[in-house]
């Protein structure tokens, strides 16, 4: 039975998470996937190679999303907001496959699971602009503002 990718895609984002922190190696973060989520190795490391993916282009996805939220630095999103983004990105650019509300959604409920009560506003915002963009519209940069404005102060500005 496959994995539903909603479940996948928690998966993705807890794994993007750990790389981001530096701390664990492959074989480690697949084992705790497998434990915490209940998922196959099979699935735990399909989730790991995904999560790469992102994180290997990191430095694009980040210039994209400092492009959007420009009175907000990247250094100051909290990791777990900066990671949802990063994979609803990479999503958006990388995945014409699945359908861009879909990937705004899916990063807005990772938000709500995962995140402050601010953040899927800001989320939204941001993969909203992004989109809009990607499709040749106009974008909201008051709605971008809006959200950003809303955003608590982080605790700390070194993760």
């Amino acid at each position: 039975m496959a994995l539903p990718q909603n479940k996948m895609r928690e998966a993705v984002f807890q794994i993007l998470f750990c790389l981001d922190m530096g701390h664990a190696a492959e074989d480690e973060i697949v084992q705790l996937m497998m434990g915490e989520l209940k998922i196959t190795k099979k699935y735990a490391k399909e989730a790991y190679l995904s999560a790469k993916a992102v994180f290997d282009a990191r430095e694009e996805l980040d210039g994209l999303i400092g492009a959007v939220a420009k009175s907000y630095s990247l250094e100051r999103i909290q990791r777990a907001e900066r990671n949802i983004l990063r994979l609803g990105v990479y999503e958006l650019r990388h995945h014409p496959e699945i359908p861009p509300l879909v990937s705004i959604a899916e990063a807005i409920r990772l938000s709500n699971k995962f995140a402050t009560k601010e953040a899927s506003k800001f989320i939204n915002a941001i993969l909203d602009a992004l989109m809009k963009g990607m499709q040749g519209e106009a974008v909201d940069q008051e709605a971008v503002k809006e959200a950003i404005d809303q955003l608590p102060e982080p605790e700390n500005t070194n993760g």
